[in-house]
């Protein structure tokens, strides 16, 4: 059973990601706490019952391909039009195409709540969403008339078409090719894998995002278009027409993520798949970022997702779950497992955990939307560069809580965790798929060290460090003592992230690029452990006058997450600058 966290939601949008400063903007008067509240309300009812319940469904009715088309699982088809009938699909869309207009970081928080409840029926809203952004960013006035409203609605869905066989993260090798028709269109053909939702019977009609190449596009990155390529063609009145050249030339057995299809395309088996191009010829790669960028934070939401409903889990079985005695236990019998130190050692894990991961997240939404409403040029770079900063730490940093708090929710559990009979299994399964898809977490760090950092001469990345200087400073003043040292070990953290910080930037002016890649992923959880630890402290802080049965969980999340993970940044901070001579003279075809 699933209950939304709706106190921690709000707590965390307003005392920690930024919220209030969002309801300060020139444009935003309408966007008040009474109109959010009211909107997460219903969205965790939704959650909760309807969207949750389908979550066991899907792992032991997986989506099939019959007579070459999908069947998703029992329900979700239903559930699905309730879902769009409700709005839900519409909330961040442009209002001139029906959107609502609404912040991401109202979208992200709702997002939380769809994917505690069901991460693999949410991957389809997900990867619409971000065909909407990329459509919108780049597409012609004529293809935003034709496909947005649909798609905003809800009432059709996208998908993201990059991977092929022998094109996986290195989109150097793709192969699949677009020749110009004559009339504005082009004839697309070549086979995509891995495609989610790349067909379903949820809706009328999907527009597939393709990158491919012009017959004479220049090598590499640089020659890739994008194209829509709707399932069915759509008519000037906006009804449907044929069917397109698409075909579902399978779909994938996974280890999670059962209900979601996840499909082999192939286009142009019969003459070739139309399709319309999306921003400039040769230039489908920034197009196509737009809708990566969108999914890369939504990825992060499902490992926040995953870890609060495992938690949940994991929490009601430790309170029901009898097994010995507590040390000076003075009741009959054995007592809940939830009284013992180790448990409440993995409990506290997996608590703050998600907490850190829901902050970064909602901090990563926080600055998409600065960057979009900020009229001023200066404030609209700082943000941008903010959220460019902050989304491969979402990603990659919340996945991995994900798969770890998934982990330690079977480990309450014991044996039966195994056992698949109480779900908890399932969330594992469904959370390791995150921190691979959209770009693996090794890219994620690759991303943030060698594009991120450099941003305006590594600014941004000092001015984060300020900030969570700034955060030690106020725990260091507080006088309550309720914190321990966790300004202290804060104060450690934050200053080997500077010194790993400065020594991959002068790694990379130096041109010792091998050096700086070898330190990319330690680095990447240096940078969010403490950034994690400091938006902990920051809700602690903020909770100060709170309730006692407020303020004591919050300040025993910060002071847990800085007494046993704050400790790597030491380590992490040595594997980034000492490690690399030791990798790179590893030579894995020595041990073949």
């Amino acid at each position: 059973m699933y209950r939304a966290p709706l106190s921690e939601i709000m707590f965390t949008l307003k005392e920690v990601a930024g919220l209030k400063q969002l309801q300060e903007q020139l444009g935003q008067e309408e966007l008040s706490d009474d109109l959010i509240e009211a909107i997460l309300g219903e969205a965790a009812k939704f959650a909760e019952e309807e969207i949750a319940p389908l979550n066991r469904v899907g792992d032991e009715n997986p989506a099939q391909l019959i007579d070459g088309s999908v069947k998703t699982s029992p329900g979700w088809k239903e559930v699905y039009t309730r879902w769009r009938e409700g709005g839900w699909n519409a909330l961040t869309g442009d209002p001139e195409f029906g959107g609502q207009g609404l912040p991401n970081l109202l979208h992200t928080a709702v997002f939380e709540m769809w994917n505690a409840g069901s991460m693999a029926f949410t991957l389809c809203p997900t990867l619409t969403i971000g065909a909407v952004e990329a459509i919108e960013k780049h597409g012609a006035p004529e293809l935003k008339a034709k496909y947005l409203e649909k798609l905003i609605s809800g009432e059709w869905t996208g998908t993201m078409n990059l991977t092929e066989p022998q094109a996986g993260s290195d989109l150097n090798a793709l192969r699949a090719k677009a020749e110009p028709v004559g009339d504005g269109s082009y004839k697309i053909s070549g086979q995509k894998i891995f495609i989610t939702y790349g067909d379903h019977d949820m809706t009328d009609n999907l527009v597939h995002l393709v990158l491919a190449r012009l017959p004479d596009a220049p090598a590499g990155t640089r020659g890739i278009s994008l194209f829509a390529v709707p399932k069915y063609f759509v008519n000037d009145d906006g009804s449907l027409g044929d069917k397109n050249d698409v075909t579902v030339a399978g779909v994938e057995h996974k280890l999670g993520i059962h209900g979601s299809p996840t499909c082999t395309l192939s286009f142009g088996d019969n003459g070739g798949a139309i399709g319309w191009l999306i921003g400039e010829e040769n230039k489908g790669l920034a197009c196509m970022f737009t809708m990566m960028n969108n999914a890369r934070l939504a990825v992060g939401v499902q490992g926040l997702g995953i870890s609060e409903r495992a938690f949940q889990e994991a929490l009601a079985y430790s309170l029901d779950r009898k097994q010995g005695r507590g040390v000076g236990s003075k009741t009959d019998g054995m007592d809940p497992i939830a009284v013992h130190p180790d448990i409440k050692r993995t409990l506290l894990s997996m608590k703050s955990q998600t907490q850190v991961a829901r902050a970064i997240c909602y901090a990563c939404a926080h600055a998409l939307d600065m960057a979009k409403i900020s009229t001023d040029a200066d404030q609209k770079k700082f943000w941008a560069e903010r959220a460019g900063l902050l989304t491969p730490i979402a990603k990659a940093l919340s996945t991995d809580i994900g798969v770890d708090v998934a982990s330690l929710g079977i480990q309450i559990h014991g044996g039966m965790g195994f056992i698949e009979e109480t779900g908890a299994a399932q969330h594992l399964r469904d959370a390791r798929i995150a921190p691979i898809y959209e770009g693996t977490n090794g890219i994620q760090s690759i991303d943030l060290v060698m594009r991120k950092l450099p941003m305006s001469g590594g600014g941004q990345v000092r001015s984060l460090i300020t900030e969570i200087k700034e955060i030690a400073a106020s725990v260091n003043a507080d006088n309550t003592g309720e914190l321990g040292d966790l300004g202290t070990k804060l104060d450690a953290a934050v200053a080997d992230l500077e010194t790993a910080t400065e020594w991959l930037l002068a790694a990379q002016a130096d041109g010792k690029v091998s050096e700086a890649l070898a330190g990319a992923t330690p680095y990447l959880r240096l940078a969010g452990i403490t950034l994690g630890a400091g938006l902990l402290a920051k809700g602690a802080l903020a909770s100060k006058s709170a309730p006692e049965a407020l303020k004591k969980p919050r300040y025993l999340m910060a002071r847990s997450f800085a007494e046993t993970v704050l400790g790597e940044s030491a380590p992490l901070k040595d594997d980034v600058t000492r490690a690399a001579e030791t990798i790179l003279a590893f030579d894995a075809a020595e041990l073949a």
